[in-house]
């Protein structure tokens, strides 16, 4: 059978524990994140300001300003600038190359060329003092309604609270100190050449995605808590450091993130390391930048626990010109020692085997991208994950079923075209009407272990060729 691993896509925000509720009240009182309306009411500026392609995620060098400083800039006029409040609605139509055997496609879905509700968001957002702001996102997913056992498609989605940013003099230049606190690391992060908001920016609920990934690709989204400080000295050097831990299982349920499978157990306070630096001259903006995350989790065996170490390079070139004819290029290299102590040892006493615990994951994604007058949009994107081959990690009898040969490589290539009409300056209705409409394919010369036969099954990679137009509305 084809194997299908259905992703939730994110626009953008999530939920913290406890503090939702209490920062929820808290910026009703006042005031929001990424590519919404109520940023663009608050701060008077148009989208194109902030994000490329006058939609986002993708940030300006404004917009990354915005974002260090902890989202608290104003300028905008009348009731529309206090509003706190913005909505996302996104739609899909996905085609695969090879259609889903009969009686194995998801639940109330076509084998394939289906049409799917991907996701609605509510935002709670923006500025509520000179020194606080932040964003909350919560979002129904109706792909997971429909597919995943247990879950109802509720969530708090990305969140990023800056309960207190400032700006000081040091050495003759400013020097901007905040925190953060999130629930996804890198969600903070100013630059779209890390995992958070880093492409493809939409991905449809029903496309098939590859299996393996680093920890720092996504594992914690929406599901741990951290806290981190950072500093921006002269708009160029940016440093931060803070670290994470899981939600307790309690909360992971009640937040919806772990909601039809296992929870994840951490065990310690997982440090997260990030420096960047930045130069602008002219209409042009590079950037240059590592990562560092450790984490210790539990596989919920008696056996001990499994180790991650990511290390990360990243980095990215802006072309922005008069806003006419704008080039993007951004790219990301992670790579992750894996110590499966506890999983290992469960594996060998089940299966009967000796397989050691070391391992690694490479993941490398690059994208290029052309827009015209921030209304038409062509990128080209490549992902590549490898590694050693580990039938404890990514066999089919592992706890992680992911390749017939225990190889978790992947080879994919993207081309995407966008449409975003409004979005400018002079736009119709703006900010708050915002609507994006994309065409995507993705072609697959490996997946999940192999070009052919990667689940034991006959499936080949170029089964997995998807065509995606969707639709994309915030207001």
């Amino acid at each position: 059978m084809q194997s299908v691993e259905y992703r939730t896509t994110g626009a953008l925000v999530l939920g913290l524990g406890g503090l939702v509720v209490a920062a929820s009240l808290l910026f009703t009182q006042q005031h929001h994140a990424d590519a919404l309306p109520a940023f663009a009411a608050q701060t008077g500026q148009p989208c194109t300001a902030c994000h490329i392609g006058g939609f986002g995620p993708q940030l300006t060098p404004f917009g990354r300003a915005f974002k260090i400083n902890g989202y608290t800039q104003g300028g905008g006029q009348g009731l529309q600038a206090h509003i706190p409040l913005s909505a996302m609605l996104q739609g899909s139509f996905t085609h695969t190359a090879k259609s889903l055997p009969d009686g194995s496609q998801p639940h109330t879905y076509d084998t394939n060329n289906n049409f799917a509700f991907d996701q609605a968001s509510i935002f709670v957002a923006g500025r509520v003092s000179d020194h606080t702001g932040g964003f909350i996102q919560l979002t129904y997913n109706n792909v997971d309604n429909r597919t995943t056992p247990g879950s109802n498609g509720l969530s708090v989605d990305n969140t990023d609270l800056r309960p207190y940013t400032t700006t000081v003099q040091a050495f003759g230049n400013d020097l901007t100190l905040g925190v953060s606190v999130n629930n996804n690391p890198s969600v903070q992060d100013p630059y779209n050449s890390t995992f958070a908001w880093g492409y493809p920016y939409y991905g449809a609920g029903l496309a098939p995605t590859p299996g393996a990934a680093s920890i720092l690709a996504g594992t914690f989204a929406g599901n741990a808590i951290g806290v981190t400080a950072y500093a921006w000295y002269n708009e160029h050097l940016y440093l931060e450091a803070g670290g994470y831990e899981a939600m307790s299982p309690w909360l992971q349920n009640r937040f919806g993130e772990a909601a039809g499978g296992a929870p994840i157990v951490s065990s310690g306070l997982m440090p997260y390391l990030r420096a960047a630096y930045e130069w602008d001259w002219g209409n042009n903006a590079a950037w240059a930048g590592g990562t560092f995350m450790h984490a210790a989790l539990n596989p919920l065996y008696q056996t001990g626990n499994d180790s991650y170490n990511d290390y990360a390079i990243d980095g990215g070139y802006e072309f922005l010109g008069t806003g006419k004819n704008i080039v993007t290029l951004q790219g990301i290299f992670v790579h992750e020692d894996q110590e499966l102590k506890g999983t290992t040892a469960n594996y060998n006493a089940t299966n009967g085997t000796n397989y050691g615990s070391g391992n690694s994951l490479n993941t490398l994604s690059v994208n290029l991208a052309y827009w015209f007058e921030n209304t038409y949009g062509l990128t080209l994107g490549w992902q590549r994950i490898w590694g050693p081959s580990s039938q404890v990690a990514y066999g089919l009898a592992g706890s992680n079923p992911i390749s017939f040969n225990g190889k978790p490589n992947s080879n994919a290539f993207t081309i995407e075209a966008d449409w975003v009409p409004f979005g400018q300056e002079k736009s119709l209705w703006r900010p708050w009407a915002n609507v994006k409409l994309g065409l995507q394919y993705t072609l697959y010369t490996e997946f999940n272990g192999a070009s052919s036969n990667y689940d034991g099954a006959g499936s080949n990679a170029g089964d997995n060729n998807t065509l995606v137009l969707y639709a994309w509305t915030a207001f």
